[in-house]
């Protein structure tokens, strides 16, 4: 009986020890099992599709503005050549090769993603995307996997350290073309008319660094499958544990050990160590000491604001522009376009309107404060009264328009129209001339924000030609919109 005792009492035993010992998929296995058959098995196609297009647009861009210096530098070599041959080949025989040893790597992606190196390509919606289709890949060893499903992750996971990869080699390439920026600027200082040149050569340096800035921030706007998929991993124990483990941002800060292990922060100084040190430069430990620290860091505080005001966009003292960027540069001709409408009531004698004018419209973003573009309108009619509403077709208008920012969210507003006013049963009847009115209006417009994907706007605009409308029409048109 006691013997039966101490076995039963050992079995239970190593049970538990193996249980304690065992890694966070195996204690979490029920809820890892079901987070993989509850994931969308559209967010592996979605994000293998969304990785690769973005790893072609960061690799076309890096070729793009790789090629693009060459060439200057070649201009700047041929130039340089006719005043100094000697110094035009020191000064840029080397570089364009290495300009073109970049490309070469580009093409034939020769830098692997490198998880060690946390610098500005990091991204934290990358870092966690990889780290949940790592956390799945690694799920496979409870089992119940299909290879289909296996397949899948792995060549998600692919797709998005290749982007990584892509991200940390345009980083290098930033790196080499900052470093070059300043060589050129010293070594050329004492030949005069390069100043054009290098000012080219800034600006193609400039927008390369934007751009890649405006792919990251696309990039982190998730897709109703990806933020579902998300949704779910959270709620399991073991990819949580997983996260907090194998993130680049966990790595830096030595957390890989669990949250049980000390951090090591050798190196590190406190607080009191930094204004110890301050108190001992300036040459005392008094309160005048720390007023004159308090008054320095004050006044630097406001100049760096005032550059994050100006430049909000550079990360880099060397990326500070010498001239006036264009923020429109970097945006593709999708992403300068805006959707919108508007509604216009006719004034009536009555408090009912007779009509409305319900129009569509989408305008080009040329610039950061002006927009123009094209619509076309509907003019319902809407009856005589209250007490006799008949909706029927009054005719239809085709709009052209500029839109130029005054202040704030006050616009310039102005465009020409053409109305048909009669009402219309079908397409053949808009071809008679006659019936069509001419408008140019000009006036201003107020912008509101509705939500964070929609705005509101009202306009108020004075028509020049209403004198020649038969009937004569009202010159004043106010006007409620919204655009996305």
């Amino acid at each position: 009986m006691h013997v039966r005792l101490f076995v039963l009492l050992f079995s239970l035993f190593i049970c538990l020890h193996a249980q304690a010992r065992q890694n966070p998929f195996d204690r979490h296995k029920d809820s890892s099992m079901a987070a993989l058959t509850s994931l969308p098995q559209k967010y592996y196609l979605e994000v293998s599709s969304k990785s690769g297009k973005f790893s072609n647009r960061v690799g076309s861009c890096s070729e793009r503005t790789l090629a693009r210096l060459a060439r200057q530098e070649r201009r700047m070599r041929t130039k340089l050549a006719k005043i100094d041959s000697i110094a035009a080949n020191n000064i840029f025989s080397r570089s364009i090769d290495s300009l073109g040893s970049l490309q070469a790597n580009l093409k034939h992606n020769a830098v692997k993603y490198d998880p060690s190196k946390l610098g500005a390509s990091y991204s934290g919606y990358l870092d966690t995307l990889q780290n949940s289709l790592s956390f799945l890949k690694s799920a496979k060893d409870l089992g119940g996997q299909s290879k289909a499903l296996q397949d899948k992750v792995s060549g998600s996971l692919k797709s998005v350290q290749d982007l990584q990869a892509k991200f940390q080699q345009a980083e290098q390439i930033k790196t080499y073309v900052r470093e070059r920026r300043q060589q050129l600027k010293a070594q050329l200082a004492q030949y005069a008319g390069f100043t054009k040149d290098l000012q080219k050569y800034n600006k193609e340096a400039y927008y390369y660094g934007q751009q890649l800035k405006e792919y990251k921030e696309v990039l982190k706007d998730k897709k109703k499958v990806e933020a579902k998929a998300m949704e779910v991993l959270k709620k399991v124990p073991a990819y949580n544990d997983f996260l907090q483990k194998h993130s680049q941002l966990a790595g830096l800060f030595n957390l890989s050990g669990g949250s049980n292990t000390a951090q090591n922060l050798e190196g590190l100084q406190t607080r009191n160590q930094v204004e110890q040190l301050i108190q001992q430069r300036l040459g005392g430990s008094g309160p005048d000491a720390r007023a004159a620290v308090n008054q320095q860091m004050s006044q630097a505080r406001e100049q760096f604001n005032e550059l994050k005001k100006k430049f909000p966009d550079v990360d880099n003292a060397a990326d500070m522009p010498d001239f006036k960027p264009n923020e429109m540069k970097t945006k593709n001709f999708l992403q300068r376009l805006e959707f919108g409408g508007n509604m216009q009531f006719a004034r009536s004698t009555q408090f009912y309107p007779t009509t409305s004018d319900i129009a569509g419209q989408v305008a080009y973003k040329f610039h950061k404060s002006g927009t123009a573009g094209v619509g076309a309108a509907y003019k319902l009619g809407l009856g005589t009264g209250f007490d006799n509403i008949r909706f029927s077709s009054q005719g239809m208008g085709l709009r052209s328009f500029l839109d130029w920012k005054l202040k704030g969210a006050i616009y310039l507003n102005g465009g020409f129209e053409e109305n048909y006013t009669s009402n219309f049963q079908n397409m053949q009847q808009l071809k008679v001339i006659n019936n069509w009115q001419s408008s140019a209006l000009i006036g201003i417009s107020k912008k509101y924000k509705i939500n964070s994907k929609l705005k509101g706007n009202v306009i108020l605009l004075y028509d020049f030609l209403y004198n020649q409308h038969v009937p004569r029409t009202d010159p004043i048109k106010l006007r409620l919109g919204y655009n996305f």
